[in-house]
């Protein structure tokens, strides 16, 4: 071969090799990166920063502007700053982080195992900020940083809490590597955040908690308490729902629920659900959001053991209900509708009135409610409890003597129908509530005691015939081979749940329905492909009550509220 050809050769190999080439960043080196403008402080796209430490794990460049503002003794003080900081990364927040999620990209796209923080001025009360933008080559996204990267809010890098928002936007970076780059999913935004706002408690920065983040989402909380938990706007609102929700959720159901919900390829509420049966809980996130709504107005373990928070910080946490205050004296009616939106609590408290309370509750048909109810008595505490309501999400209760009897009444509705999709504007429901008071005489009071002695006579004596009845179709059944173990589905139930008897009973049912809906008529326990056909088959035999209602016109395989109540209304039969 001649001189001239290995001579062509050689070039064309340094063309294509050396732009891939990288080297390690340098103290002192200069570079000009893209910045969020929603972020930074003068809506900047593009600032200049130099690298001023460098650790195991960071870089840790600072934007020039803002360190050139200050005294050489103010430039030391942030050096040292610094250094407390990248050594607090190296040793707790990376390795603790990385064994609880999984690792980020390495070495990533920069090919460099070392992670960019750039910390500059934002607006305030941003604490930092990820950008996925930086994942990709500027061929992909042009204003990409091609690296690992990390943005905090120079207005708080000296103080404690900086810990804390490094942290969460460490866990975006994990994220974003365990399931953008593994399954090619992205992550539904409140599920993304709502492990990131755990990751402070979790390397126990929020001990100290006169100061600390989760006292901040405490507070933010309780200013906006009816905001909801999935529907993701990127408000100071999101962020208190959200904590005060993952705080419950990890306080009763461990952080692995976190975990293997990231390391699914499912996202958002399927993916909790699918680390909750795989942690062995029968729970799903439609009973855990119940209960938690319950938990933030009682926070009482007396009343259940999943009424209460165990995070000590938490102890003596509340919400503040909406209190409606009736007329000592006389006959009252209140009336009031109010707008609600998926996963959002709603907490009304009724005090006073004279004689007995009648609670009229009507929720928009067009979804499911769950409405729990706390009723406290004269003297002997509270109890929960839950409004029945029928196929139009209506119902009726009345609390004879409520003056005599109770101190306080409070409803909690939710809409819990909307399972997916969530990065968007919410739709609004209503539901609306009817409180009417009234006295009775003592002739009245004799007559109902004595209608309600012979309504629960009736009532045992129904039940002796229903229990016949019960054994002669039993013994039907087993004599036709179509034995359904159970009388009702009582939580919802989707595609991965394996050895569980609630999917047996359902698989039982399906398979009684005939061979048009479960032709292979397996019962395993197990709800794979077959399962999950045959229940496509018979929500769309009961469209008109089952999907019509949620906007759907083909079956969608989970067994959610309203599939529930059509199965349990035939079980019934």
């Amino acid at each position: 071969m001649s001189d001239k050809k290995i001579f062509i050769i050689v070039i064309l190999f340094l063309f294509f090799t050396v732009p891939a080439m990288t080297f390690a960043d340098h103290l002192g080196q200069e570079k000009d990166f893209y910045v969020d403008p929603n972020y930074d402080y003068r809506s900047r796209k593009e600032i200049t920063a130099t690298l001023k430490r460098i650790f195991a794990h960071v870089y840790f460049y600072v934007e020039n502007d803002w360190w050139d503002s200050f005294t050489m003794e103010e430039k030391n003080a942030l050096n040292s700053t610094l250094e407390n900081l990248g050594n607090e990364f190296d040793s707790d927040i990376y390795p603790q982080l990385t064994s609880t999620f999984g690792s980020e990209w390495k070495p990533g796209i920069d090919d460099d195992e070392k992670i960019t923080i750039l910390i500059h001025q934002m607006r305030e009360g941003t604490g930092g900020y990820f950008n996925t933008s930086d994942e990709y080559s500027r061929f992909q996204v042009p204003r990409s940083n091609e690296r690992e990267m990390l943005y905090l809010n120079s207005e708080y890098i000296d103080k404690e809490i900086a810990k804390s928002y490094l942290a969460h936007e460490f866990t975006h970076l994990i994220t974003f590597n365990q399931k953008d780059r593994a399954y090619g999913l992205s992550e539904e935004t409140w599920l993304n955040e709502a492990r990131a706002e755990y990751a402070p408690t979790l390397l126990g920065y929020d001990e100290e908690f006169e100061d600390s983040n989760l006292r901040s989402r405490v507070k933010r909380f309780l200013q906006y308490p009816n905001d909801s938990l999935t529907e993701w706007q990127n408000r100071v609102s999101d962020y208190g729902v959200l904590s005060l929700f993952t705080q419950y959720l990890v306080d009763h159901y461990g952080i692995e629920v976190l975990a293997d919900s990231l390391h699914s390829d499912r996202v958002g509420i399927p993916s909790l659900n699918y680390a909750l049966s795989k942690n062995g809980f029968s729970e799903d996130f439609s009973q855990i959001f119940t209960d938690w709504t319950i938990t933030v107005l009682v926070n009482d373990c007396s009343l259940g053991e999943k009424y209460c928070y165990k995070n000590p910080s938490l102890k003596t946490f509340r919400v503040t209900p909406q209190i409606n205050f009736l007329p000592l004296t006389g006959e009252t009616v209140l009336s009031v509708t109010n707008m609600t939106s998926d996963w959002a609590g709603n907490w009304q408290k009724f005090v006073g009135g004279k004689g007995d309370l009648t609670l009229e509750f009507d929720g928009d048909d067009r979804v499911n409610f769950s409405v729990p109810y706390v009723i406290c008595e004269s003297g002997d505490g509270c109890s929960v409890d839950f409004l029945t309501l029928d196929d139009s999400q209506e119902s009726r209760v009345v609390f004879s003597e409520f003056d005599k009897e109770y101190t306080s009444l409070t409803i909690i509705p939710s809409v819990q129908s909307k399972t997916s999709g969530f990065d968007g504007e919410a739709t609004p429901y209503y539901f609306s509530f009817k409180i009417s008071t009234s006295e009775k005489n003592e002739e009245e009071v004799k007559q109902i005691k004595e209608l309600l002695a012979q309504i629960e006579y009736l009532q045992k004596e129904i039940a002796k015939v229903k229990a016949r009845i019960q054994a002669i179709l039993v013994k039907r059944q087993k004599e036709e081979g179509r034995v359904i173990s159970c009388q009702s589905i009582e939580r919802n139930l989707y595609y991965g749940l394996q050895s569980d008897s609630q999917v047996k009973c359902l698989q039982e049912f399906l398979k009684a329905q005939g061979p048009e809906i479960y032709p292979e008529g397996l019962v395993t326990g197990n709800f794979f492909s077959l399962t999950q056909k045959a229940v496509i088959r018979f929500q769309e035999r009961y469209a008109e009550e089952i999907l019509e209602p949620l906007g759907l016109k083909k079956g969608t395989g989970f067994v959610g509220p309203a599939t529930r109540a059509k199965l349990n209304e035939l079980l019934s039969q």
